[in-house]
């Protein structure tokens, strides 16, 4: 194992979820879904801590890993959350609950991310999540970058994409797509940004206010 394989195991091993995260990530691996690291969690909920997060906005339910990864790092804020797949919604919904999070604190919605987002508020968001089908990311990141207040955060895990973004090689769709956002956003006056490798990758920006 690598120096650099061994620090990102070490920084996954150090986490401690809770049991509700754990059967949330089991459930995610059963549907085939690639769940937020414990690393790359971590860092979310201390965005959301750190922000003060009243209301954030998730592109991509999954089985409720980044969900609750967000909400315990923010014991007040509200969560509104986008996925395609019932099912999905479905085992969040109960993820939440094993969890306590009362249903004051959500709103779960079902629907394509491109024709929900449309009718979502603008600048109304501490912080916007996405991770929904990466073929979309740039369009969806467009339309974070119109929901998040001035000051607030974008969020893009996966942004390495498996690796591959770093490799100039490697120029599939997805891949192409994820490293013009990277190099778009760190050109970008607009916003203050970083990318950090944790698990996947998590692309961090935020609107200058």
């Amino acid at each position: 194992m690598s120096e650099q394989d061994s620090n990102w195991k070490y920084a996954d091993d150090i986490v401690i979820e809770s049991e509700a995260i754990r059967r949330a990530r089991s459930q995610s691996l059963e549907f085939g879904l690639d769940p937020v690291s414990p690393a790359l969690g971590a860092q979310l909920a201390v965005f959301a801590a750190a922000s003060r997060a009243a209301n954030i906005i998730e592109i991509g339910t999954g089985a409720g890993v980044s969900g609750l990864w967000l909400l315990q790092g923010s014991t007040s804020s509200v969560l509104t959350t986008i996925d395609h797949e019932p099912e999905h919604l479905a085992a969040a919904k109960q993820a939440f609950a094993d969890a306590g999070i009362p249903s004051s604190r959500l709103r779960l919605i079902g629907g394509p991310a491109l024709d929900v987002l449309t009718r979502m508020n603008e600048n109304s968001y501490d912080i916007v999540l996405v991770d929904a089908d990466p073929a979309q990311v740039i369009e969806t990141v467009e339309h974070a970058l119109r929901l998040v207040r001035p000051g607030g955060t974008v969020l893009v895990p996966h942004a390495l994409w498996q690796g591959h973004v770093a490799d100039p090689a490697k120029r599939d769709d997805i891949t192409t797509a994820f490293r013009t956002l990277v190099e778009e956003i760190a050109a970008s006056s607009a916003v203050v940004s970083a990318l950090s490798p944790a698990g996947d990758g998590l692309l961090q920006l935020t609107i200058r206010a």
